[in-house]
């Protein structure tokens, strides 16, 4: 069977402790506004998947609570920087498996200002989960007084610099095109636009990687009511539906630490096994692609995932960027929405929050920032420790 998204919705995406709310005034804004936008009550839901890394158990019931009190289950999902898209594959999987006809996927995220730590208990790296990802890196590289998740993609973008000569401008490129795409999002945490000079010339976070090439943390909440066919016979729509035409999760294997790679580490193995599970189920590839919102948590990582997902050869990522093939009037237009990097980074939003901008690009209804024609569109997120997740979208008709 096969599973649509009828409507979506979000919240702007704060700087913490700058807006007075909780997370249920923004999963109750975010869930209300996909509800509406599909024009169905909460009623009519039947599964509700709830995404969050750092509020306590059972706060998917309290948020979902705020849109009615209906009995239906609410499932509590945590997976570090891919949860959003981690409760999106669960509406689906519930939605094509036949369990569930209108399924409502939620994210949300309240946040602490400054760096995210390492995923460390009380500082003791031993008790972590990514406590071998980290060994990795330290192993090769030692251990700097840095973030620790700057530090451990920034060593990733130092390899990659070494291995194929990627420079700092180009890196710096990725921040200045994310950020003049999020001048024209009026969800996004920062609507400044920066040239690759200023980029380079902003506070370092942990060398090569500035202030302005690293995703803050964030306040925010979205969702997506995911729908099946029959649903949609019974029902028309508010909006155009948009088709989930294949999605895939793949976590580490052996090769994420075989080669003592931070490359490899931080996920470029996974997303790469993720795009082709989806190419191969879906009979499309990169080239059927428009648009394209992918997990920029730092600017090394939008560059690992051009070659994660075809987009160019390995190596070629930085030349790619600076060709301008991956902004508005080249070949894919990546991270129209300002991406992690200037809409911001709540953990548990991002991945449906990804999914929102693509399915108002499907739909044409994404104003100044509409990617002209656009006709599929794919969303990468990724979370270290590991999850990557890639979901291919088609507009209807």
């Amino acid at each position: 069977m096969k599973a649509y998204v009828a409507g979506v919705g979000m919240t702007r995406f704060e700087k913490p402790e700058t807006r007075d709310w909780q997370y249920w005034d923004m999963a109750r804004e975010a869930g209300s506004a996909a509800l509406a936008d599909a024009g169905i009550p909460y009623a009519e839901v039947e599964q509700v998947p709830v995404g969050y890394c750092f509020q306590p158990s059972t706060a998917g019931q309290r948020a979902a609570y705020e849109l009615g009190l209906t009995g239906v289950p609410v499932y509590n999902v945590n997976n570090n920087c891919a949860t959003g898209s981690s409760a999106l594959m669960l509406a689906r999987q519930f939605v094509e498996g036949g369990v569930a006809d209108c399924v409502l996927a939620l994210g949300f995220e309240k946040m602490k200002r400054g760096a995210l730590g390492g995923g460390a208990d009380g500082g003791d790296f031993s008790t972590s989960p990514v406590a071998r990802h980290y060994g990795v890196m330290a192993a090769r590289h030692g251990f700097e007084m840095s973030p620790p998740t700057a530090q451990i993609f920034g060593d990733a973008a130092r390899e990659h610099m070494e291995k194929y000569g990627t420079t700092e401008a180009q890196l710096a490129a990725v921040g200045a095109k994310n950020h003049r795409h999020s001048a024209n999002n009026p969800y996004a945490q920062f609507q400044d636009v920066y040239g690759v000079d200023e980029i380079l010339a902003a506070r370092v976070v942990h060398r090569p990687l500035t202030k302005l090439q690293c995703s803050p943390t964030s306040d925010g909440a979205a969702a997506a009511v995911v729908v099946s066919e029959r649903f949609l016979e019974r029902h028309e729509p508010a909006r155009q539906a948009v088709e989930i035409v294949a999605q895939a999760m793949t976590t580490d294997t052996e090769e994420s630490f075989a080669s003592g790679s931070c490359v490899d580490v931080v996920g470029q193995p996974m997303s790469r096994e993720a795009a082709r599970q989806v190419y191969e189920r879906s009979g499309l590839g990169i080239d059927d692609v428009d648009v394209v919102e992918l997990h920029d948590c730092f600017s090394i990582n939008e560059l690992l995932t051009y070659e994660a997902l075809g987009m160019c050869e390995e190596g070629e990522s930085g030349e790619l960027v600076e060709s301008g093939a991956t902004t508005y009037g080249g070949r894919w237009v990546v991270n129209p929405s300002g991406g992690l990097i200037s809409k911001g980074h709540p953990l548990g939003a991002t991945g449906i929050a990804q999914v929102a901008e693509l399915v108002w690009q499907l739909r044409g209804e994404a104003g100044p920032r509409q990617v002209s024609g656009a006709r599929v569109g794919l969303a990468h997120n990724i979370g270290l420790g590991g999850a990557a997740v890639v979901t291919l979208l088609r507009a209807a008709g």
